[in-house]
């Protein structure tokens, strides 16, 4: 039987600022329908990392690959920056924190998922409004709004309609960077509950980035714990959170049990 092959491997990644190194010798692999969680602190590097592999930073050292969707091995370093565009608008998704910096605020709810598709070769119009509705409706979002600015959606409904926009496209693998942040608790607990069923139930791929314990523990598989750009534990997300062995780690999870 052969062994399941990386989606993605980062080696010895670097990124600094200065003096300070916010990327320290990174190396893992994300392999199919896993997800991924990155925790730590603010200034931890964690949301660096997922820009770098994203290609929204530029980075000292390393190597990222990924295999894609035809089998075969990309070296980051080696392709062009117009294929990095096309694979982020196909194969790959990125989930921003702020809904708006993923979303074009000024065109309707149906354009921003429209015109994904059209970027995949879809042309034909009722075909494009069909899929509008379907991934509207996945994400909750009753298809009535398909019309509307985003402008208009609550923070709430905004984040899940970028994901939608994100998941039109079938993509393999999805970099969400602090997908709950800001959001009050009971949205935030539909969103994950959301974000749970669509993992499972599309196969996908995801490199997750918060600072919220309770979000690695309800999504992640294997779990990184980063301070000042290092790697400091990292293992199956249970094992970590339930038996933390770096300092550090056990500080954050003791913070998260405090009443």
């Amino acid at each position: 039987m052969n062994p399941i092959e990386p989606l993605l491997t980062v080696k010895n990644l670097n990124k600094s600022y200065g003096s300070t190194q916010a990327c320290n010798n990174i190396s893992f692999n994300l392999y199919p329908s896993q997800v991924l969680g990155i925790v730590g602190e603010s200034g931890s590097g964690k949301s660096t990392l997922l820009k770098a592999i994203a290609g929204v930073l530029p980075v000292e050292t390393g190597q990222i690959t990924y295999l894609n969707r035809q089998g075969k091995c990309l070296d980051f370093q080696q392709i062009s920056e117009s294929y990095r565009r096309q694979l982020m608008r196909t194969e790959w998704g990125f989930v921003q924190q702020n809904p708006r910096d993923g979303l074009r605020m000024n065109i309707t709810a149906g354009a921003n998922i429209g015109e994904r598709l059209m970027d995949v070769g879809v042309r034909n119009y009722g075909k494009i409004r069909q899929e509008v509705a379907y991934w509207l409706e996945q994400v909750e979002i009753d298809s009535r709004w398909m019309d509307e600015l985003p402008i208009t959606f609550s923070g709430g409904m905004q984040q899940r309609l970028q994901i939608a926009r994100v998941l039109v496209t079938k993509p393999r693998l999805i970099l969400m960077d602090e997908p709950t942040g800001g959001l009050d608790v009971s949205v935030q607990a539909r969103l994950l509950d959301l974000l749970r069923s669509l993992v499972r139930n599309l196969h996908l791929s995801v490199i997750l980035v918060t600072h919220d314990i309770g979000v690695v523990r309800l999504l992640a598989h294997r779990l990184f714990v980063m301070k000042n750009g290092k790697i400091v534990e990292c293992g199956l997300t249970d094992q970590v959170l339930d038996d933390p062995q770096h300092p550090y780690t056990q500080q954050l999870v003791s913070a998260t049990l405090i009443p």
